[in-house]
């Protein structure tokens, strides 16, 4: 007789899910601060502020697909991944700090200073990310079980985002802003990147390992075998567009709160009204998910984004903000949810056809692309905003021009609504059959 693979754990969907919080502070923080404390508290040109800030992201192209290949091929008594989760969980933290901890002047000097030290905390997240978004291939072979264990991370993700993308500014703002408030903000990230990723080794210390086959090949032939793979490839150019739209969004937070609404405290407001609604509507997603399947249920809430961002571009109140802002967040968590929960099945399919563990490969390039997309999006706000002619500050406010305010309106509304348009008749090309689940012969 055979036996279906047994379902995972509430443990190990908890534990698994520990590891969203971390990977919810460093991907939003970032994002959301770093660009304006270059801008508005070291006087950094916002040109090159935007270079800062893509750079050291830049590197993780190259650094995540060879994370994940050797991840592939490491053997032990704590499996391929964890023993990589762990170095990035012990050693981003203390990166993370240092960031924020630099000289304050003069402005080439802090500009450097974040640079270097932002590529260390990059490198050391690679090696955290890349292995963690490999596992839910390797932990389970039930597609609708990852669908499950995607819904929990992603739920664990709209907490993390939301603790830290809401705490972060708070932080700042309670330390008395300025560079001592942004470094007692870094310390409170920091402590949710522990949490959150130690969290994650040790909560799936129980959880199986059912890959039957070791990777082969050279990195740059794995590379290129992955590329071919069509559904691969189709997945990965939407995504990679829709994070553009959302790094754009997430770094003009603190301008748009500032410079359209008159309310440097929106900020806070507006990320909890973004975010917030992942924790409520992610079990709608789901059923959507499973009655529908995943690529429509990532259609629609890609438009539902589309529609709530570009209606957001006459706004000029937080009354007439916050309701749309809910709307993008909706639509927001099921482009979270929904690519996630996609990404395993295509690499287990890849898997079931080429008898090769290319898991790590696959999602090396997966998040060296996410993370690339996320770092383009500040810059190209930066850009954007040095163009219009965005006066940069060391604290104090600094008077802009009608048309500086006007770039501020359009690269929080506009530009992701055009980015995340893109994405769609790219995302519709989108085709899977799904992967039988896999039976083990037991004794009759």
């Amino acid at each position: 007789m055979t036996a279906a693979t047994p379902r995972l754990s509430r443990g190990t969907h908890l534990g698994y899910a520990l590891g969203s919080i971390g990977t919810a502070a460093f991907g939003t923080v970032p994002g959301l601060l770093l660009l304006h404390y270059l801008t508005d508290e070291l006087g950094v040109a916002a040109g090159l502020a935007g270079l800062v800030v893509f750079a050291p992201k830049a590197w993780d192209v190259l650094l995540n697909p060879w994370v994940g290949s050797r991840s592939d091929r490491t053997a032990g008594r704590w499996g391929p991944r964890r023993p990589w989760m762990l170095a990035g969980g012990l050693a981003l933290p203390p990166l993370f700090v240092l960031v924020f901890a630099g000289p304050g002047a003069p402005p080439a000097a802090a500009a450097t200073w974040v640079a270097v030290t932002f590529l260390l905390a990059a490198t050391a997240y690679a090696c955290f990310q890349v292995p963690y978004v490999a596992q839910p291939a390797e932990i389970t072979d039930d597609p609708g079980e990852r669908a499950t264990l995607m819904s929990w991370r992603v739920a664990a993700l709209a907490v993390g985002i939301l603790l830290a993308g809401a705490g972060a500014p708070a932080v700042v703002d309670a330390s008395g802003g300025g560079r001592g408030g942004h470094l007692a903000m870094a310390v409170f990230v920091a402590l949710l990147l522990a949490g959150g990723m130690l969290g994650a080794v040790a909560g799936t210390r129980r959880a199986p390992t059912l890959t039957r086959v070791t990777g082969e090949g050279r990195l740059g032939a794995t590379l290129v075998l992955a590329w071919r793979s069509r559904p691969f490839r189709v997945l990965l150019t939407g995504f990679v567009l829709q994070a553009l739209g959302i790094g754009v969004m997430l770094a003009g937070v603190p301008y748009y709160s500032e410079q359209v609404l008159g309310d440097p405290a929106a900020g806070s407001l507006l990320f909890g009204a973004l975010v917030g609604p992942a924790i409520l509507v992610m079990p709608l997603w789901l059923r959507v998910s499973r009655r529908l399947g995943k690529r429509t249920g990532l259609l629609a809430s890609s438009a539902l984004f589309t529609v709530g961002a570009a209606a957001l571009a006459p706004a000029g109140s937080v009354g007439s903000a916050l309701p749309l802002v809910v709307l993008v967040g909706v639509g927001y968590a099921g482009m979270q949810m929904f690519p996630l929960a996609m990404l395993p099945d295509v690499v287990a399919a890849d898997e079931a056809a080429s008898g090769q563990r290319r898991a790590g490969v696959f999602t090396g390039v997966w998040t060296a692309a996410e993370t690339l997309g996320l770092a383009v999006g500040p810059g190209l706000l930066g850009l954007l905003l040095g163009a219009a002619g965005y006066v940069s500050s060391t604290g104090e406010d600094a008077a802009q021009s009608g048309g500086a305010v006007l770039a501020v309106r359009l690269g929080f509304t506009v530009l992701p609504a055009l980015l995340v348009l893109a994405s769609l008749p790219v995302l519709a090309r989108y085709r899977l059959d799904p992967v039988p689940t896999p039976t083990r012969e037991v004794p009759a």
